[in-house]
């Protein structure tokens, strides 16, 4: 049996790569008689990590011929299975993250942690109850929950995950990095992933691998950046599509306030999306008093909290909706939002319908507790079918609820407000704002074309 280590190590000079965009710094190197490299952005960097190797050669320190770093570098790593390393990671994130952003994370280092697995899930293992044990039971709150303990068919899933995970020291081949990426960018069926999930799974590991690195767990952060990450593209503007016309909403809201079971307050709390362009998470944790409803004229909402639903596995309070600030604003912020003349009527009525005091949600669930999102989707999907054609149905147009903002945003852009007041409205940076809508946005396109036109016609008069 070959050893697979060596003191024949020999160091090239440092070379630089001419590209387009900018130059690049490739450390080169040889164990025994198998070559290695690696490639940096700085010279600086790849000065210093050349460096490193050579003052681990001078002490004599036997290198790995497989991965080319010193043994001392990976012992940490060999030592260290992933599956400790992720419930460790979690651990010091969790209370530092947010609702969502603890789900998120759960869910890339699940596909992380079944790509690293020595050997194939076995067959008696349902591949969904696997991603649920992990996703659900290690890397999120209940796995330290006395009153609810593990499953016991979650915890023999857990058990062979553990046993049969792969040391720390296996991200430095590039098969199992290549095959991690392909994981972060698949779902389970075997499609591919929507692009802005794949960029978000991107985003939490390079999180993950930046921590790795700080506890020295790896020498590096392995994944591809750059040219060498074949990432799909995230469209970064709003599709067009997906906005409603003023005949779409106003025949949905009417079709929703016409439901036997509270259709006044579903229709109140939609057209607050479509007329305030509040976002769903904002609009279910107003109280009444927070809206300002005169008997004439405009009101306002004075919005200082919202209440995603992420899930009680995922919130410090164990309830479904997690209480945040304002998004994108300081603790403690808020902002005022004017409430169109018709909304005014409609909410007023509502009030009275319901018999709302002044501390009590604006937009109640049926027992009075947070009015549940899959509630709500689910009427709107019912409005959706009831209004649109069969070829709408096929279209982006209305999809989601969060189209309802989308179209309200829209609407103000291309009646001329100015950005920066929009922006205030919605809770934006303006160069968020306009690079979300910049597909949207009309203008004047019909002056355009005029003048467009106008000179086309000097144009043919000077020839």
């Amino acid at each position: 049996m070959r050893d697979a280590s060596s003191l024949d190590v020999r160091f090239y000079p440092i070379e630089t790569n001419e590209r387009a965009k900018g130059k690049s710094y490739t450390v080169r190197w040889k164990v025994a008689r198998k070559k290695h490299s690696k490639t940096y952005k700085k010279y600086a960097v790849a000065d210093d990590e050349r460096s490193k190797l050579m003052a681990a050669h001078r002490k004599r320190e036997p290198f790995d011929i497989e991965t080319g770093i010193p043994l001392a570098w990976a012992a940490k790593a060999a030592d260290t299975n992933w599956f400790d390393f992720a419930v460790e990671y979690v651990d010091w994130k969790w209370p530092s993250a947010s609702g969502n952003s603890r789900k998120n994370m759960a869910k890339a280092l699940t596909a992380t942690t079944i790509a690293l697995l020595r050997k194939p899930v076995p067959e008696q293992f349902d591949p969904v109850q696997v991603r649920r044990a992990l996703r659900e039971y290690t890397f999120s709150n209940r796995r330290n929950d006395p009153d609810k303990p593990v499953p016991e068919d979650m915890r023999t899933i857990l058990d062979w995950v553990k046993r049969n995970s792969s040391p720390m020291s296996a991200w430095e081949r590039t098969e199992v990095v290549d095959k991690v990426v392909a994981a972060l960018g698949t779902r389970l069926d075997g499609k591919a992933a929507a692009a802005s999930s794949v960029k978000r799974n991107d985003r939490i590991m390079n999180l993950v691998m930046i921590y790795a690195v700080r506890r020295g767990y790896l020498q590096r952060d392995p994944l591809p950046k750059g040219r060498s990450r074949t990432s799909p593209k995230v469209a970064e503007s709003v599709d067009k599509r997906r906005l409603l016309s003023r005949d779409h909403v106003a025949a949905m809201l009417d079709w929703i306030g016409g439901r036997p079971r509270r259709g006044s307050l579903y229709r109140a709390f939609f057209a607050t999306l479509y007329h305030a362009g509040l976002r769903p998470e904002e609009a279910v944790a107003l109280r009444v008093g927070d809206a300002t409803l005169p008997e004439t004229g405009w009101g306002q909402f004075l919005v200082h909290e919202a209440q995603p639903e992420v899930g009680s596995q995922w919130t410090d309070t164990r309830t479904v909706h997690e209480r945040r600030w304002l998004k994108g604003r300081g603790e403690g912020d808020t902002r005022i939002v004017p409430i169109r003349p018709v909304l005014v009527r409609m909410l007023r009525a509502m009030i009275k319908e319901y018999e709302l005091g002044e501390g009590d949600l604006l937009f109640p669930g049926e027992k009075g507790g947070m009015l549940a999102g899959s509630v709500f989707r689910r009427v709107w999907v019912k409005a959706r079918e009831a209004v649109l054609s069969e070829r709408e149905q096929k279209t982006p147009t209305g999809k989601r609820v969060y189209d309802l903002r989308h179209t309200c945003l829209t609407t103000w852009l291309n009646r001329g407000t100015p950005p920066a007041q929009v922006a205030e409205w919605a809770g934006n940076s303006v160069q968020v704002l306009l690079s979300t809508y910049a597909r949207c946005i009309d203008g004047d396109v019909v002056g355009i074309l005029k003048n467009l036109e106008d000179d086309e016609d000097r144009q043919s008069d000077v020839t």
